[in-house]
């Protein structure tokens, strides 16, 4: 294998580049990115850099010194349309292929949208730079009314860092309770409570019927009959993985781009990585996409060797890792918070939203969550065991 076709300049795509290096690779290696960026840090966009406390330089991922290093040849604002595995082929927009003996799927994910928003100003999804661009202009222009659609991670960050700026925030949620399938209903209603606790109006158990303004939005119509006045809304409803370039190629396909746990999709010399991987994962016992940071960088390793070595790499048993920072709190989520597992906090209390908390199946523990301890919470995520290993009780 003497050359490598990264798709996707993104945290997983370089990881996976500096993977194959590490790992004595020393032919040709093609980043095809999307974006004109080099990778950047997402994690920040819906925090400092969207409050205006660091510029983009900031979230860079790599410097010009690593990569020459690295030795990478970058086809950035490019988007991959196809990919033709018979002539080994990943085929650009404007028709021009870039041959290649490996293929790294490294595409993400993209925002999901609300239907008739199109054109309308003051409507967001916050995925990219250039989307937090868009919204870090509007937020600090102070308009003063922002409603957050999605009260998931991503809308709650989102929705922290609009109070900090002094805005007047809604956070609208179709599910009865945010959070309840990540963290149980317990610690999901705790977790929720951070936005009332500083005064923001979250609104659950009621979907969006559509958007109103001519022009640029002006409010968010719920299904309830209710109309909330709005100068900016942040669609946050999830995501879907970016596959739709994969069609007719043989890689298999459903809900993102479906591996064994050695990243490799069945297809001799393609493997996946990142946000578009669906893999089995050998801490949880679950085949699914896991959207965290940590995912992302220790897949990459995986993938790398079993590309290189051409047979599928055992993935590391670690519980998976997340972290979310709202309110001047920092969430953190290790392991897989399974049906009947129960909380018991172990340190700290619940109503001074410091504490740590462990999930246990019987007398297994199977996950902690902890709000500001994380002392704490790096020492239990030690001691968390894989799903294979938890008897029913």
């Amino acid at each position: 294998m003497r050359s490598i076709t990264v798709v996707g300049a993104s945290l997983a795509g370089l990881s996976t580049v500096r993977a194959l290096r590490t790992a004595g690779y020393d032919g040709e290696l093609i980043v095809v990115g999307e974006e004109l960026h080099t990778p950047y840090d997402r994690p920040p966009l819906s925090k400092d850099f969207l409050k205006g406390d660091v510029d983009a330089d900031a979230l860079a991922l790599g410097d010009p010194a690593e990569y020459a290093e690295l030795d990478v040849q970058w086809l950035l604002g490019e988007r991959a349309r196809g990919l033709d595995t018979a002539s080994r082929s990943v085929v650009l927009t404007g028709g021009r292929q870039v041959r290649t003996h490996g293929v790294v799927i490294a595409t993400g994910a993209s925002p999901r949208t609300l239907p008739g928003t199109k054109g309308l100003a003051g409507v967001h999804t916050l995925r990219t730079l250039d989307d937090a661009r868009a919204l870090r202009t509007e937020l600090l222009d102070g308009l003063p009314r922002v409603v957050v659609i999605g009260a998931g991670f991503i809308g709650a960050e989102v929705a922290s860092t609009a109070h900090r700026l002094g805005l007047q925030v809604t956070v609208v949620e179709a599910a009865d309770l945010p959070l309840e399938r990540q963290l149980g209903r317990q610690m999901a209603r705790v977790c929720s409570s951070l936005h009332t606790d500083h005064g923001v109006r979250l609104l659950c158990g009621t979907g969006v019927a559509g958007l109103e303004g001519n022009g640029r939005v002006t409010g968010v119509r719920l299904t309830d009959g209710r109309v909330l006045p709005a100068d900016i809304v942040v669609v946050g409803v999830g995501v879907r993985p970016a596959t739709d370039w994969l069609a007719g190629s043989g890689v298999p396909v459903d809900d993102g781009v479906v591996c064994d746990a050695g990243c490799a999709t069945g297809v001799p010399g393609v493997v996946a990585v990142g946000d578009v991987a669906r893999c089995p994962n050998p801490f949880t016992g679950r085949h699914a996409r896991i959207e965290h940071w940590s995912n992302a960088t220790e897949q990459a390793k995986t993938a790398a060797r079993t590309l290189l070595d051409g047979v599928p790499a055992p993935a590391p048993l670690t519980a998976p890792y997340f972290w979310s920072d709202q309110y001047q709190v920092r969430i953190q989520l290790a392991g897989h918070v399974v049906p009947g597992a129960e909380p018991e906090v172990v340190d700290g209390d619940l109503d001074s939203r410091t504490f740590t908390a462990v999930y246990r199946r019987g007398d297994t523990p199977v996950a902690v969550l902890s709000l500001n301890q994380p002392k704490q919470f790096n020492r239990l995520r030690r001691t968390l065991t894989p799903a294979a290993a938890v008897a029913a009780p």
